[in-house]
């Protein structure tokens, strides 16, 4: 079965909680930088779904098995909500569209509801030393700024559950403290070598701002916004 996608019209109240979310982490809040054309939401799949959930399901059971326990990983695997921008090039959203279309993989959003994101697809996370898999981000704002693309390529900010896991934090600042360089989830992943994500570039919103995810099925796509920047 294919995930399905449906419209949030204003009279939703989910809508005006993913529009406050979105909305909230653009740096420049002085004026309005951006404007929301749709809100979709995405109807994942039993199959999908189950994915997610061994993905947290497995790092639990690690978190478990270390000497050092990690209550966040324990708990819920470590769930963070986060984003991930991408392109648009067909007419989803226009005119109350919610049919993902076959021009793939040009079509980002549609590529990554319909197959899901690209990267490693491993259960038991990935060892220390790997440095690749799927970029999010804590911030929307950041999420855009991110995507390269051509000025005529309509953008999509995807709104995600993703099970972060064992974090490994990477390019801090050089005057750091020992205690900043080194979190409880970083040094617990150092007992038994394995990392599910990766946190790079900590930045002014927070130090797990660009959060690199190691396994495609650790991230479940909840929202579409489609939106526009403005010109300043």
């Amino acid at each position: 079965m294919l995930e399905k996608i449906s419209d949030l019209g204003p009279e939703d109240s989910g809508r005006n909680i993913v529009e406050i979310i979105f909305k909230s982490s653009w740096l420049k809040k002085d004026s309005p930088i951006c404007k929301i054309e749709r809100i979709l939401k995405v109807h994942n799949n039993q199959r999908t779904i189950q994915r997610f959930e061994g993905c947290r399901d497995a790092v639990k059971g690690r978190a478990l098995q270390t000497t050092r326990k990690d209550a966040r990983c324990a708990a819920d695997g470590n769930e963070l909500l986060r984003f991930h921008c991408t392109t648009l090039t067909c007419s989803l959203g226009s005119r109350g569209s919610s049919s993902l279309c076959a021009n793939l993989p040009i079509c980002g959003v549609c590529n990554v509801i319909r197959h899901g994101f690209q990267g490693n697809s491993g259960v038991g996370g990935v060892t220390a030393t790997a440095s690749y898999g799927v970029r999010t981000t804590a911030s929307s704002g950041r999420a855009d700024d991110l995507l390269t693309c051509s000025d005529d390529v309509r953008r999509v900010m995807l709104v995600c559950r993703v099970i972060a896991g064992r974090v490994k934090r990477v390019d801090l600042p050089a005057d750091s403290t020992a205690e900043e360089k080194k979190s409880p989830v970083e040094d617990n992943a150092a007992v038994c070598g394995v990392f599910d994500s990766e946190a790079i570039n900590a930045g002014v919103y927070s130090s797990l701002e660009e959060l690199v995810i190691f396994n495609r099925r650790a991230i479940l796509p909840c929202f579409v916004v489609i939106y526009n920047v403005l010109e300043s």
